[in-house]
């Protein structure tokens, strides 16, 4: 029996070509808010013995989550088989530990909240930092696609010698299996971050690479002051004129401005912004399906 695919306020694109590579019915639903905020929603098609999807990306994840819920609720209340979450970015990551007595390690409580709603979990990429998987934290059956094949292939295919730069240690390992699937070279930044907007680099050693052109290759992009502070340095070292890549672009406040006059910039498409490039659409959808058929 084919998924019904419900979009919750997603890439309508993206949600598209979801579809057809699901072999999925579109849900239908109804949304709305009442004059005093709450939200009202409404499920018109019938999910009964249905595998659901929802593709809901929480980004925006204080606005989406309470209709996330309220929808897969609904769901399980209508005789649906399976609820599955289709969100290309997974929120609450980044909190994986108690840096100051009294905060909330918010990626555990949020963990909690969404497997004891959900059986099926697709995302890209999320910020496994000091937890080995997922698994680690949710309880439901999840699967993470990795967009390094992805962004690899748009490097060879774009950008002529490229020079592969990871803005930090932690981006090591990653930025290595990017440079490996595009047969690039690759070098890794030192960071020292000593305030959300105040985050300073070393300088790579880059003589021998000024034929390259410089590709800094990140998992988030937010504040923008990491690549900002790499950009200036490979532009003081006069290398060419830089290619920014993520995977997850958020570009708080001017972070996309201040990039875009510095280096052209490209991210995958698990956040809609202008700068997306690099689609993940059946690399989701095959994630899913290998999760629905086991």
């Amino acid at each position: 029996m084919q998924p019904l695919l419900f979009n919750l306020d997603a890439d309508p694109d993206l949600g598209s070509r979801l579809r057809t590579a699901l072999d999925a019915i579109p849900g239908e639903l109804e949304q709305r808010h009442f004059p005093d905020g709450e939200s009202y929603l409404r499920v018109h098609s019938d999910p009964a013995q249905r595998d659901c999807l929802i593709l809901c990306n929480l980004y925006r994840p204080d606005n989406l989550t309470l209709r996330l819920l309220f929808l897969a609720d609904t769901l399980r209340e209508l005789g649906a088989n399976r609820v599955g979450l289709i969100t290309p970015y997974l929120p609450y990551m980044r909190q994986d530990k108690r840096f100051h007595a009294g905060e909330c390690v918010s990626s555990r409580p949020f963990a909690r909240l969404l497997s004891s709603s959900l059986d099926l979990l697709v995302t890209v990429d999320p910020h496994l930092h000091r937890y080995d998987s997922l698994d680690d934290i949710y309880t439901l059956k999840s699967s993470v696609v990795h967009a390094a094949p992805m962004i690899a292939e748009w490097i060879s295919q774009q950008v002529e010698s490229p020079l592969l730069i990871g803005p930090d240690g932690e981006s090591e390992q990653w930025v290595s299996e990017v440079a490996r699937l595009a047969g690039a070279p690759f070098q890794v930044l030192t960071k020292e971050r000593r305030g959300d907007y105040d985050v300073s680099v070393s300088l790579p050693e880059v003589d021998k690479w000024r034929s390259h052109t410089p590709v800094l290759v990140d998992d988030i992009i937010s504040s923008g002051r990491t690549m900002l502070e790499a950009l200036k340095h490979l532009q003081a070292a006069g290398l060419p004129r830089a290619q920014v890549i993520a995977v997850h672009g958020l570009f708080a406040t001017d972070a996309w401005q201040q990039l875009e006059a510095l280096a052209d910039v490209v991210t995958c498409e698990s956040v809609p912004h202008p700068s997306n490039g690099i689609s993940l659409a059946k690399a989701l959808a095959d994630a899913t399906l290998e999760l629905l058929e086991n």
